[in-house]
């Protein structure tokens, strides 16, 4: 275990994980894993340890920490309310169950509440952070359709505004990373290539689309099925709709494994249909996850969790999870025939190059952030350093 960490005086400087199984090169195999500056330095196993904190990983696995790209947030804080200090203990929620970065998701609200939330994620970056590196703003909406809106308030859906985007983007100095459209809604296929120079990721969800317009969609730049199979349009053999044109073509695949918004078998069609480098295992938690059952809401909507399972108290629609991405890795194993080696990368590489932050996070590799979770021989998230730091 940890012989040494820190001081009252001062913090080890660097750090070293000795023993451990570590995932490289999407296998596991020796080495010793090095932390300094809140970056990774893959060494080889007997390297020496002098001078710094050294940790026993026996019997573990190093991975590299999960990514959640798309979630409304935890233990009581839903995101369209949350100030920086509560992203922040959204932040620390996550680390503890292995996700070492995020995305705050922001449901459709007012304009003036949206520039709200996007001020406030400013401020969680000036502050002082002890868990996951929350990595930018997803806007779920308000281009989406009326037909499929889940818990989006329908009076706040919009049909297109480009310029409401760039006033977003311009607050948020380019940190709103990813936006979820319905690609047949009037002028929002226009809005795509501009997204996009913005540097913003465009999935596509929440619609009832024809083939025909998410293929266009796809074709003009759009790159992921936001949480697929659900607030969407189905196959149907004379019309493979939206879902049909994300199975068939190779945008990113969000997948929610928490048995509910997915069956194992839809998982594993997933899988198959997709390949397991285009699915990315997103939580969509709201702020129950991590509390027991009972009231809780969830952007403007009040939102009832009976056995784990969040629904919409007006209509019984389902609104989002109480999902963790620990318990997503776990899930897939059980439904899955496939390795923790070939499962892994669903929820730290595919996430990192869905959202171009792959240059940094996603894997271990010398240079990148030091976001390592450790695992024991059940899958089980023991230890977590999130950019170097342990918090767990």
């Amino acid at each position: 275990m940890l012989r040494i960490w820190k001081t009252e005086v001062e913090p080890v400087e660097k750090t070293y994980i000795v023993n451990g199984q570590v995932y490289l090169d999407h296998r596991f195999t020796q080495a010793t894993v090095g932390m300094e500056a809140g970056k990774l330095q893959i060494l080889p196993p007997d390297c020496p340890t002098a001078g710094g904190a050294v940790f026993d990983a026996s019997g573990m696995k190093l991975v590299p920490g999960f990514i959640d790209t798309h979630t409304h947030g935890a233990v009581g804080v839903d995101v369209n309310g949350a100030t920086a200090e509560d992203l922040e203990k959204i932040s620390c929620f996550m680390a503890s169950h292995g996700t070492t970065a995020w995305q705050c998701s922001i449901l459709t609200d007012t304009r003036e509440q949206t520039e709200w939330c996007i001020g406030e994620f400013k401020r969680h970056e000036k502050m002082e952070q002890n868990g996951a590196d929350l990595v930018g703003i997803h806007l779920e909406g308000p281009f989406l359709a009326k037909e499929y809106k889940g818990a989006m308030p329908e009076h706040l859906l919009k049909k297109n505004d480009l310029e409401l985007v760039r006033h977003y983007q311009t607050l948020a100095e380019g940190k709103i990373n990813y936006i979820t459209i319905s690609p047949e809604l009037p002028g929002v296929q226009e809005m795509i290539p501009a997204l996009v120079e913005m540097g913003i990721v465009v999935g596509i969800g929440h619609s009832g689309a024809t083939y025909d317009q998410a293929m266009g969609a796809i074709g003009l730049g759009a790159t992921v099925g936001t949480h697929v199979g659900n607030a969407m349009r189905l196959f149907h053999q004379h019309e493979p709709a939206i879902f049909g044109a994300i199975m068939e073509s190779d945008v990113y695949c969000e997948t929610i494994c928490d048995g509910r918004h997915l069956v194992p078998g839809s998982v594993r069609m997933y899988c198959k249909c997709k390949g397991l480098d285009r699915i990315v295992a997103i939580t969509d938690s709201i702020m129950a996850a991590g509390l027991p059952d009972g009231n809780y809401h969830l952007g403007v909507n009040d939102v009832v969790v009976v056995d784990g399972d969040a629904k919409l108290a007006s209509n019984g629609t389902r609104a989002g999870s109480t999902l963790t991405q620990d318990v997503a890795l776990k899930n897939m194993r059980k439904w899955l025939p496939y390795s923790l080696e070939e499962i892994l990368p669903t929820l730290s590489e595919n996430p990192a190059k869905e959202m171009g932050l792959w240059d940094r996070k996603g894997s271990l590799e010398t240079g990148k952030d030091a976001d390592v979770v450790l695992l024991d021989e059940n899958d089980n998230v023991v230890h977590v350093f999130a950019r170097g730091k342990q918090v767990k």
